[in-house]
């Protein structure tokens, strides 16, 4: 029998590694702030640090059987602008997605199965200084499978 503190201390390592994000307009998904994991950021806004990577983890449970996934990655700069954020906006997930203990999977995703998705990405020395909503979804043909906002900061 595992003691109770051990299981106490996993379930705050899991709730600290988990980023406070929110759900985008007209979704309702159950716990996604539990599912989503940007690193290293638990509260917003996170600080995106010019010259380094951003690294993800999205832990989501198709509706339905997936061909094909694809990231829309943008940033709200403000006055309405909206931007993708280069080299991972528009891009396939399917070759960055693990089963939840860990396997390596590839599209097509099965309906009902929980994955991970993890990536990283550049914050590149070119983007400017400032805060951004970043708004982050894994869309089918069909539409949103799982999306989020967060805000940030480009530093």
């Amino acid at each position: 029998m595992v003691p109770l503190r051990v299981v106490v201390c996993f379930a705050l390592l899991a709730a600290a590694a988990a980023t406070d994000v929110k759900q985008c307009p007209g979704m309702d998904i159950p716990d996604l702030s539990e599912n989503v994991q940007l690193s290293p950021c638990t509260k917003p806004p996170c600080r995106l640090k010019k010259g380094t990577n951003q690294s993800i983890t999205i832990k989501f449970t198709p509706g339905k059987d997936l061909d094909e996934v694809k990231n829309g990655v943008t940033a709200d700069i403000g006055n309405g602008l909206v931007v993708p954020f280069i080299g991972v906006d528009g891009y396939s997930i399917c070759d960055k997605v693990f089963t939840e203990n860990g396997d390596k999977a590839s599209c097509p995703l099965k309906s009902g199965t929980t994955y991970l998705y993890k990536d990283s990405f550049p914050i590149y020395a070119i983007y400017p200084s400032i805060k951004v909503k970043v708004h982050w979804e894994l869309k089918d043909n069909s539409g949103d499978i799982t999306c989020f906002e967060v805000p940030a900061r480009i530093v």
